[in-house]
């Protein structure tokens, strides 16, 4: 007698896989970029990372004690939503701001919709644009890496950081465009190398290229993500920086500029491939991609804002429901028909 088969709903996974597997993928992808801000900005960076991660998984707990369910803790899923908002911090954010982002992260962005698997938005994102709405200051204040001022790693008695503040790439990118000056502040300013390997100021997790594109890489190696949704995100935010870029020149940046500045790349492969959040079918991904990407541009050369990957992220979570209707795989044998 054949035993009792459940079938589910699509997708059906082929292959051994699981919630734990995927999350400790994603952790394991991200190390490049933690040591990346251990190296930069060295003690203050880590701390802020860890805070988060301690409260993300302190609420999640939590969560699910007020609510009676299991603990969850042991899908790493916390933890990842833990490192990926701490490495979208600047390393100057206070201790007791970062904690309140954690929380809201778990508790808001993912606990109040049940849970993983149920939330709407990327749960580091929505911490991420709490923070940035209500400490507009604390969010934008950029700190010199450790490796140009000895006084990064200093923590103070009161959580404030002792170092020099300096403007992000983007910020200057942005000055170019209101004030018309040019793109030279790229060549003089920032160097290729510096560019590269992360020696700028930024958030902590997006401003080695090196690292981010090691971490990308492990991910399309073990297939734990696929290559649409990161190719669709850089495609389209290189076109449309080059047309922008081919139209002035004087008051627009190289789009190699925008590609290796900011979180563009932190976001295609770690943030905007979340797979609760993102499309399931191939043209959806592509869509999905094409909308961050785009909206990305937008902001960075029409908005005041000078980065915008967390809204683009947050704006095609929103509309991803609708992507997937409009996305629907052709069963095998094609559309049926109404008789």
């Amino acid at each position: 007698m054949p035993q009792d088969i459940t079938v589910t709903f699509a997708p059906h996974i082929r292959r051994p896989l699981s919630t734990r597997r995927i999350m400790l993928d994603v952790i394991i992808s991200l190390v490049p970029a933690l040591i990346a801000a251990g190296i930069f900005f060295r003690i203050r960076g880590l701390a802020v990372i860890a805070v988060c991660i301690a409260w993300c998984a302190a609420t999640e707990w939590l969560c699910n004690l007020a609510r009676k369910k299991p603990n969850s803790l042991g899908d790493f899923s916390a933890v990842v939503t833990g490192i990926i908002l701490g490495l979208s911090l600047s390393p100057a954010l206070p201790l007791w701001a970062a904690a309140i982002g954690a929380v809201f992260a778990i508790g808001i962005g993912k606990m109040v919709f049940g849970g993983l698997g149920a939330n709407i938005f990327n749960p580091a994102m929505a911490g991420r644009l709490f923070l940035t709405a209500s400490f507009g200051i604390l969010m934008t204040t950029w700190t010199v890496p450790a490796t140009l001022d000895g006084t990064m790693p200093t923590v103070s008695p009161t959580n404030a950081i002792d170092a020099r503040t300096q403007a992000t790439p983007l910020a200057w990118s942005k000055t170019a465009i209101k004030d018309r000056t040019g793109a030279w502040i790229y060549d003089e300013r920032l160097p290729l190398r510096q560019s590269l390997l992360g020696e700028k100021a930024g958030c902590l997790g997006e401003t080695s290229v090196v690292a981010l594109l090691v971490g990308g890489a492990y991910l399309l190696i073990r297939r734990t993500i696929r290559i649409h949704i990161p190719l669709a995100i850089l495609v389209s935010a290189f076109l449309f920086a080059s047309i922008a870029y081919l139209l002035n020149s004087e008051a627009y940046v190289q789009p190699f500029y925008h590609l290796t500045s900011g979180a563009l790349l932190f976001g295609a492969f770690f943030i905007a491939t979340d797979p609760v959040t993102a499309p399931i079918t191939v043209r959806g991904q592509w869509i999905f991609g094409i909308i961050i990407g785009v909206f990305t541009m937008l902001v960075r050369i029409v908005g005041e804002y000078p980065e915008g990957v967390m809204y683009a992220v947050f704006l095609a979570n929103g509309v991803r429901p609708l992507i997937d209707r409009f996305a629907k795989p052709v069963p095998v044998g094609g559309v049926p028909h109404v008789v």
